[in-house]
C-alpha cells in the first residue's frame, strides 16, 4: 500500500489513513508525497482474538471518522481488508462523502474466517457479514482482486457485474532472475542437505504449517532431504512447539530473516512450499509466490486445484499442488521432487521468467489507471451536481 500510494502521489494528492507507529507527516510535506495521518490505535497479539476484534472495530471507527473530516465528493478512496471490519467503515464513510470508493480484497470475509475455522458456514456472523457485503458490494465504485479465483465468489452476490471487478496481481519486490543453487549459501549449510525444502512467511490460521512438519517426519529417515523452516504467527509457534516436544534431525528452524537477507534465504532452497487449510478457493491468495518465482525456486502449494496459486502453477508448469491438510501426499510429493532435480530445476528457470509479468511497473500503472478512471468519473459527477444545484 505504501508503494500504491507513492506512485499515486506523483501524479496528485494523496492521503494516507493508517495506525502505523511513527508514519504521520512531518510538515512541511516533501513535493510527491503522500500526506499520511496517523490513528493511534492498539494492537493486541494476534493470538488474542477476542481483544483483536474489538481492535479491529475500535479501528474502523476511528477511520470512519477521519473519512468524514477529509474526504470531500470529487476524491475517491482506496481501502484493504485488514482489518476486516475496515472496509464497510469506509465504504459507508465514502457513501456519506458522496465520495467514490474502491477496496483491494486481500482476504474475503467471511469465507476466510469460516475457512480458519473462526465461524460455521451457517452462523448468525456468517449470515450477517454476506448481508453487509451485500450492500458494500453494491456501493463501491470498483473492486480490486489479487487472484481469478475470486471473480466468481463475488459473482455469487447479487447485482454484482464483471465491470466492476479489476485483477491486479501482487508483485515481486526483488530482482527477478533464476539464482543457482549455492552449497555456500549459509542458510542451506544451517541445513546439510542435498535437497532442501523450505518454508516461510507468515503462518497464520488460514495455513496449515503443521503438515509440513508432519511430511518431515515421514520423511526423517531421508538422508538427502531436509527441511528449512521460517516464519511468523500462530502457525510458526506452534511448529517450534513441536519441534521441542519432539525434535526432528532434518528440520532446521530459523526466525523470520530480516529484508536484507532475503534474497539469500529464498536461494536457499531446492523448493519452496506454501501450505494452505481446505476451501481456500477464492478466499486468499499468497503473495509471497512472486518473490520465489523472482529468484527462480519452483513451489508446492497445499491447495485445491481452482485457487489461483495452484492454476498459475499448473499453467506455467512451475511446481507441483498437492492437496491441503494431507501430510503423507505432501511427502510423496516432496519425495517426487527430490528424484526429479532436474526437473526441479527447469520448473525454476521457467518461474523466473513468469515472475517478469508479475512487476512493480506493470501493477502500480494499472493501479494508476485504476485510480485515474475513478477520477475522472467522479470529477464529471461533481460537476453534473453542481450544475444541478445552480
Amino acid at each position: 500500500m505504501t508503494e500504491i500510494a507513492e506512485e499515486l502521489a506523483r501524479e496528485g494528492p494523496v492521503m494516507v489513513i493508517t495506525s502505523a507507529p511513527g508514519s504521520a507527516s512531518r510538515l512541511p510535506l516533501a513535493p510527491g508525497k503522500p500526506e499520511v495521518i496517523e490513528i493511534k490505535s492498539w494492537w493486541p497479539g494476534k493470538s488474542a482474538l477476542v481483544a483483536r476484534s474489538f481492535a479491529a472495530v475500535l479501528f474502523s471507527v476511528q477511520v470512519f471518522f477521519a473519512v468524514l473530516k477529509h474526504a470531500r465528493s470529487e476524491d475517491v478512496l482506496l481501502s484493504v481488508t485488514t482489518p476486516f471490519t475496515l472496509p464497510y467503515t469506509v465504504t459507508l464513510a465514502a457513501r456519506i462523502r458522496k465520495a467514490a470508493s474502491a477496496l483491494i480484497i486481500y482476504d474475503l470475509y467471511p469465507d476466510t474466517l469460516v475457512m480458519a475455522g473462526f465461524l460455521r458456514a451457517t452462523s448468525f456472523l456468517t449470515r450477517w457479514l454476506r448481508s453487509a457485503n451485500k450492500t458494500m458490494l453494491r456501493w463501491l465504485d470498483a473492486i480490486v482482486i489479487i487472484g481469478r479465483d475470486m471473480a466468481p465468489k463475488l459473482l455469487e452476490y447479487p447485482k454484482m457485474n464483471t465491470s466492476k471487478i479489476n485483477l491486479i496481481p501482487n508483485w515481486a519486490t526483488m530482482s527477478v532472475g533464476h539464482r543457482e543453487i549455492s552449497e555456500v549459501n549459509p542458510f542451506r549449510q544451517s541445513c546439510g542437505g542435498k535437497f532442501v525444502v523450505a518454508m516461510s512467511g507468515n503462518a497464520g490460521f488460514t495455513h496449515d504449517p503443521v503438515s509440513v512438519f508432519e511430511a518431515a517426519r515421514i520423511l526423517k529417515d531421508r538422508p538427502d532431504i531436509k527441511f528449512l523452516l521460517s516464519g511468523e504467527g500462530v502457525g510458526w509457534t506452534k511448529i517450534k512447539e513441536m519441534q521441542a516436544a519432539s525434535p526432528l534431525p532434518n528440520v532446521t528452524l530459523i526466525e523470520r530473516v530480516p529484508d536484507s537477507e532475503l534474497e539469500n534465504f529464498l536461494a536457499a532452497g531446492d523448493v519452496w512450499i506454501v501450505p494452505y487449510r481446505k476451501n481456500n478457493t477464492g478466499v486468499s491468495v499468497p503473495s509471497r509466490i512472486y518473490n520465489i518465482f523472482a529468484v527462480g525456486r519452483p513451489i508446492i502449494i497445499c491447495s485445491e486445484a481452482d485457487a489461483e496459486a495452484a492454476i498459475l502453477l499448473k499453467e506455467e508448469n512451475i511446481g507441483w499442488v498437492t492437496q491441503p491438510e494431507d501430510p503423507r501426499a505432501l511427502a510423496q510429493t516432496i519425495a517426487f521432487a527430490a528424484s526429479e532435480t532436474a526437473a526441479a530445476k527447469a520448473k525454476g528457470q521457467r518461474a523466473a521468467q513468469v515472475a517478469s509479468r508479475y512487476t512493480r511497473q506493470i501493477s502500480l500503472g494499472a493501479y494508476r489507471d485504476l485510480m485515474d478512471g475513478l477520477l475522472h468519473r467522479q470529477l464529471v459527477r461533481h460537476r453534473e451536481s453542481l450544475r444541478e444545484v445552480a
